[in-house]
């Protein structure tokens, strides 16, 4: 879905009734009847392992524990079980401690607000934080769902660990001296402090994208602030890769996440072996995530799980160009405060090589015209149906790609208005740098108009000067040729309707 369709006219009918209301109310009615379909295998997404597993989906003996995707009834977040966790204000605190304790590797700003107006804060980790630089843009995103809270947790963590090791460690170095790093450790506030899985207005933020298969949420008035501020921010944004943090499961999810059909079958994106590699990356990292009897490897196809439509994964790589993986972190979506340590150090490892992964494989470059200027061109690789933008500012590019000793890989760069250009690139097991210089299209034909000034004072600049001067003449003959015709033949048509107006109007002499 195209954001410019968002602004659609309202009309209305003879009924009285809003042509957008309506296509939104057929919208959600024919995928709301295509979902029924699902009740009965539809496994949810941070599920809760207290619930039951769905019939016929396994045993009683099974070690899979589901919830269903339609339940109404949500367990119940006690005072005991929140206890240990920051609230909404404590985590506000928490970012603006570290940007002050870390303020010559960070910066913290807000991309927008909640329902109830709480702000949607973000910590950037970056030795030049604020600066615009050549440089990949990584974001991590918690709290997704309001009660899934390990990932806002695990992201302070995670920014104090970098904070705390540059300089000393050679990842968290790596990382701040060449990543910039985004990191919003909740972007539901509102439904964190309701202990419930939708936001203020009870809407799962998960499912509030536009959709690629289906016309879902392409009104921009029904959609959440939360999901609004998240789309302008990648928009505005230029993130090669992302992560979201969910709970009730083990499992590193990638693209698609739904499909034409409905049903359960893995939809391969075009980056499909990509974002495989991305999803081994956290899961073999992890401390047990690879070892999962459920999923092999520990990482799934969303669409091969179960569909989903209007999540935000898709809607980043199709409309952002970022490649987003969506972490299933910890088997119990609200765990007791005292295993968050735990936690912590199981998906260390894994939250940071999939944040170094981002420079140290796929190729990197800029692109510039025949002056210097950087240019916003799209990079393309032969065979993968889909592209990535250099940006407007420095005109850099950074295009995720699995590694691969030997393997070789055909990339275009285009911008309307010049040249494209084409090179091959042999990949090694590490990233690859490639610049691209544009010519002007049609270079050929642009007439050049001589040097007067700083003359050659060898005739050439008197000839060239006259050949110039001869074709002005001939493109002016051939305009005044034109507008000499046109008004003879406009005066023409002007003199025969006067003399057919005189022969109507005077009466007819008498012949004598």
């Amino acid at each position: 879905m195209d954001d410019d369709d968002e602004a659609s006219v309202a009309t209305e009918r003879e009924l009285g009734l809003p042509m957008e209301r309506l296509t939104l109310f057929l919208d959600r009615f024919i995928v709301s009847l295509s979902f029924l379909s699902l009740l009965t295998t539809a496994i949810a997404r941070g599920g809760d392992p207290s619930q039951h597993p769905l019939p016929g989906v396994a045993d009683a003996g099974d070690s899979i524990l589901t919830r269903q995707l339609f339940e109404e009834k949500e367990p119940v977040i006690t005072d005991e079980m929140a206890g240990g966790y920051m609230s909404n204000s404590e985590l506000e605190e928490a970012m603006k401690e570290f940007s002050k304790r870390c303020a010559n590797i960070s910066r913290m700003y807000s991309i927008g607000k909640s329902v109830k107006g709480f702000p949607l804060w973000v910590m950037e980790i970056s030795d030049k934080a604020g600066e615009e630089e050549p440089e990949p843009a990584f974001k991590f995103i918690g709290n997704v769902h309001g009660d899934e809270p390990v990932g806002r947790e695990l992201l302070m963590l995670l920014a104090n660990w970098l904070c705390d090791n540059y300089m000393k460690d050679p990842l968290a170095t790596l990382i701040i001296k060449n990543i910039h790093l985004h990191i919003l450790p909740t972007m539901n506030p509102d439904g964190f402090a309701l202990r419930r899985r939708g936001n203020a207005n009870n809407v799962d933020l998960n499912r509030n994208f536009p959709d690629k298969f289906f016309p879902m949420n392409d009104i921009m008035q029904t959609r959440q602030p939360e999901t609004r501020a998240i789309m302008t921010w990648v928009k505005e944004g230029h993130f090669t890769a992302s992560a979201s943090l969910h709970g009730g499961a083990l499992v590193a999810n990638y693209p698609w996440d739904g499909s034409e059909w409905i049903r359960k079958q893995y939809n391969a994106c075009p980056d499909d072996r990509t974002f495989r590699y991305m999803a081994r990356v956290y899961s073999n990292s992890h401390y047990n995530m690879s070892l999962s009897k459920e999923f092999e490897g520990g990482i799934t196809n969303g669409a091969l799980w179960y569909p989903i439509y209007g999540g935000m994964q898709d809607w980043n790589y199709i409309h952002g160009g970022c490649f987003e993986l969506t972490l299933e972190i910890s088997d119990n979506k609200w765990p007791p405060a005292n295993e968050l340590p735990v936690l912590w150090e199981y998906n260390r490892k894994s939250m940071i090589n999939l944040v170094a992964s981002v420079v140290k494989t796929g190729i990197h470059g800029r692109v510039f015209s025949k002056d210097g200027h950087p240019l916003p061109a799209s990079v393309m690789i032969k065979g993968i149906n889909s592209m990535v933008n250099a940006s407007s500012i420095l005109g850099d590019y950074h295009r995720m790609l699995a590694p691969g000793a030997g393997k070789s890989y055909q990339v275009s760069v285009s911008l309307p208005g010049f040249q494209q250009k084409t090179t091959q690139i042999l990949m090694q097991d590490s990233s690859a740098s490639l610049d691209f210089i544009l010519e002007p299209e049609d270079s050929s034909k642009i007439r050049r108009i001589p040097r007067i000034l700083g003359c050659r004072c060898d005739g050439t600049d008197k000839l060239e000067l006259v050949q110039y001067l001869r074709g002005i003449q001939l493109e002016i003959y051939i305009v005044v040729s034109i507008c000499l015709f046109l008004f003879i033949l406009f005066k023409r048509k002007w003199f025969l309707k006067l003399v057919n107006q005189r022969h109507i109007v005077t009466p007819k002499r008498s012949i004598v």
